[in-house]
């Protein structure tokens, strides 16, 4: 435990959550994905995010979920105090940087070039710098000053639409906090292919944008023919909810603005629809690719309880660990080998194949399910036969390019579903 990183978490959140949504299909950003690659690396002592909260509402419920304490930089008066956050959190990180030697690792969570000057000072002070942010939206001087950089995007459980699916990106100003359904999104482009061609692209944006919730709302409502400031209490406006892309690992969907989450699911973890060995599979992965050393069975159990503290073997009918990855090991989830001690064996996965066998892989679920299957689900259906499944560990940035390339290499034909709304897969 002593030779353990300790980590504090420092996120510049307009930069992260603007550059999901306008670089990433209009996609919300969860903290989740994240919280789970910095399990692997060590312990987190200390979450916290920067920016006015009064612009991201919906996203509050989501990062408490996760731990995060959230500092308000309010805007006054109509003012921009764009710098104010990140002056905030450069003299909190160099404070802490001071005060608390025991953190051996910062990990800032921004693409933006600013900080550059405050993580070369960081590594001055003996510190290890990990950063964080949207690959598009991330400033090419930033991950070379950083002692190992993460993209957002890249990370496992972040499912990134495709071009041909995702939703247009909004504009930086307009605070827009979900991706607009498909009636939304047709009659803003209607409504903006009206306008004079003398109108600037962000007047545009606006008054599709405006038009478009009004006609949601009250059908019978006429939209007068203004420029609606985009930052005009978004906070305040309902939004349809998007169904998110079901993945096994941990994800905080939103509620909407009005609705309150209940009791019963606050409590329950966000992890725990995964099924046991597709969580033990993936943390393993993770720690195989950040270690360069083999896993052990306690390293793994720590981290584990990171990513969900609520974690027992006991809940799955085993009396110890070991016992618990015995069980995985016959079954061919993992594979165990004698350990630096008595009782702490080394786990492994087993060797997962290449990319033709993953294609097959995908080929027999879809045959076992009935020679066809919605892309939807299929991902769930393809790690419960193999829980290491990952399409970027093959180098696939999302579960749709792998499918098709799998289709381009003869294994399975994809074709969209109108009905469905999603492609259906077929073998």
């Amino acid at each position: 435990m002593d030779l353990e990183e300790r980590l504090a978490v420092f996120i510049d959140y307009e930069n992260l959550a603007l550059g999901a949504r306008e670089h990433l299909g209009g996609m919300q950003f969860d903290f989740g994905p994240i919280a789970d690659a910095l399990a692997v690396r060590g312990r987190v002592v200390a979450r916290r995010a920067y920016a006015d909260w009064s612009y991201f509402d919906e996203d509050r419920r989501m990062l408490t979920r996760h731990q995060v304490e959230l500092i308000e930089m309010t805007q006054r008066m109509g003012a921009s105090r764009k710098n104010a956050a990140d002056i905030k959190m450069v003299v909190d990180a160099i404070e802490m940087a001071f005060e608390r030697d025991y953190i051996s690792t910062f990990v800032m969570c921004t693409g933006d070039s600013d900080f550059s000057p405050l993580v070369h000072k960081l590594r001055e002070l003996n510190k290890r710098v990990i950063g964080v942010g949207v690959e598009k939206s991330t400033s090419r001087l930033l991950p070379a000053a950083c002692d190992e950089f993460l993209f957002y995007d890249r990370l496992e459980g972040v499912e990134v639409p495709d071009e041909d699916q995702g939703a247009p990106a909004p504009k930086r100003g307009s605070r827009s906090r979900r991706p607009a359904s498909a009636p939304d999104r047709a009659a803003a482009a209607a409504a903006t292919a009206q306008k004079a061609p003398t109108t600037s692209r962000r007047a545009k944006a606006a008054e599709a944008v405006a038009e478009a919730v009004a006609e949601a709302s009250a059908p019978d409502a006429s939209v007068p023919d203004v420029v609606v400031e985009p930052e005009a209490k978004p906070a305040t406006r309902r939004r349809k909810k998007t169904d998110p892309a079901p993945v096994p690992v941990e994800v905080a969907p939103e509620a909407e603005v009005e609705t309150d989450v209940s009791e019963h699911e606050e409590e329950v973890p966000a992890s725990s629809d995964a099924p046991m060995e597709v969580r033990v599979a993936q943390t393993l992965a993770d720690l195989q690719s950040s270690t360069s050393g083999a896993v052990t069975a306690s390293a793994l159990k720590r981290t584990l309880l990171r990513k969900d503290p609520t974690f027992s073997e006991s809940d799955y009918g085993f009396r110890t660990f070991g016992e618990f990855l015995r069980f995985l090991a016959d079954r061919g989830f993992v594979e165990l080998a004698a350990g630096p001690s008595t009782g702490d064996p080394e786990v492994s996965l087993p060797e997962q194949g290449d990319t033709d066998a993953a294609f097959v892989l995908l080929r027999d679920v879809v045959r076992e399910s009935g020679g066809s299957a919605a892309l939807s689900g299929l991902k769930n259906a393809v790690r419960k036969k193999r829980p290491d499944f990952s399409e970027k560990a093959l180098g696939f940035r999302g579960f749709l390019q792998f499918a098709k390339a799998a289709e381009a290499a003869g294994a399975v034909s994809l074709a969209w579903d109108d009905d469905a709304d999603d492609y259906l897969v077929t073998a």
